[in-house]
């Protein structure tokens, strides 16, 4: 297994880590045994960075993940977040990044994943009622007090890394960041680069629609996230496929499948990216990990870069109201 390094002087972690989110929220199909199984299966194969947060399936993801690690905790690089509340029906009661709520929610997710620490603790969401120096200075508490061991953070505008970075070492920062989500590059992505911060794109593989199994809404269950998604609307995702149908003829080319190919080409934006692609099943975690094995050159990171062009791609990434709340964070 590849491994990278996250941040300066930061831990050294599997070069592709595991989204666990899918295996308990958002996605249809969830089954306990078969995400135990893939996260041993990872776990087997090198994959040591596994993720998550207190919000997906409310707690019940961190209770899985628990599970699958109780023997192989020495294995793992743990990551886990803080700061989107639910209820206890799943229902989004908002952000909460004030001091009494970073300690709480660090003792309850402990409690969850059965472990003594957390390796990586991001804030999930900026509060933007509380300043981020308040709420970075509660979470450098819990790094003195041994409950944690780096800190992070996810959605985080240039300016609110900065004033963190400030208060604390932050080892990484976690940020959507795919061919079809480019907007990092403009001034987050060098952020992270001046100050020495590693970086962790979330969703590399659009949500599943860069891989290629996606041809319409109606492949969608009923339950599932993505159904109201700006991105996978009828015209939106009509005219995003034509996008897809170009990154499928160069993975043809090189004998990979989409998902590969879109992997690759973020690994290749950079030693200090570690993208954690998600998936509940074995054989998609093994496809995968193909990407690893794929050397791009830099003439054709630039020909699957341009072939989907970020300004081509229709609709948002979030529907309205989440798009808000980020905005309204940095």
């Amino acid at each position: 297994m590849e491994m990278r390094r996250l941040g300066q002087g930061g831990p050294e972690v599997s070069a592709l880590g595991l989204g666990c989110m899918g295996m308990s929220d958002f996605y249809a199909g969830q089954d306990d045994g078969e995400s135990l199984r893939t996260i041993e299966r990872a776990l087997d194969l090198g994959v040591n960075f596994l993720d998550t947060a207190d919000m997906y399936g409310v707690g019940r993801n961190e209770e899985l993940v628990g599970e699958a690690i109780r023997h192989r905790r020495n294995d793992v690089f743990l990551a886990t977040k803080f700061g989107n509340v639910r209820g206890p029906h799943g229902e989004h009661l908002g952000v909460n990044g004030r001091p009494d709520y970073v300690r709480k929610a660090c003792d309850l997710s402990l409690r969850r994943l059965g472990v003594d620490h957390i390796d990586l603790y991001y804030q999930h969401r900026v509060d933007p009622e509380v300043p981020i120096e308040d709420t970075v200075g509660a979470m450098s508490d819990l790094v003195r007090q041994g409950k944690v061991r780096f800190l992070g953070l996810s959605e985080a505008a240039p300016g609110t890394i900065r004033r963190a970075a400030r208060v604390h070492p932050i080892t990484a920062l976690q940020t959507e960041y795919s061919l079809w989500t480019r907007h990092v590059e403009a001034d987050i992505l060098p952020t992270c680069r001046e100050l020495g911060i590693g970086f962790v794109p979330y969703s590399p593989l659009g949500r599943g629609f860069l891989t290629g199994r996606i041809r319409s809404a109606e492949d969608l269950p009923d339950e599932d996230y993505r159904r109201v998604s700006p991105r996978f609307q009828a015209e939106n995702l009509a005219r995003n496929l034509q996008l897809v149908a170009e990154v499928e003829a160069i993975a043809r080319e090189r004998g990979a499948t989409p998902a590969q190919l879109a992997l690759a080409w973020v690994l290749h934006r950079g030693d200090d990216v570690v993208p954690i692609p998600g998936t509940k099943r074995r054989r998609y975690l093994e496809e995968n990990l193909g990407a690893l094995e794929i050397a791009l050159t830099p003439d054709e990171v630039r020909r699957i870069g341009e072939a989907f062009d970020p300004g081509d791609v229709q609709g948002e990434r979030y529907p309205e109201g989440a798009m808000r709340a980020i905005d309204q964070g940095r």
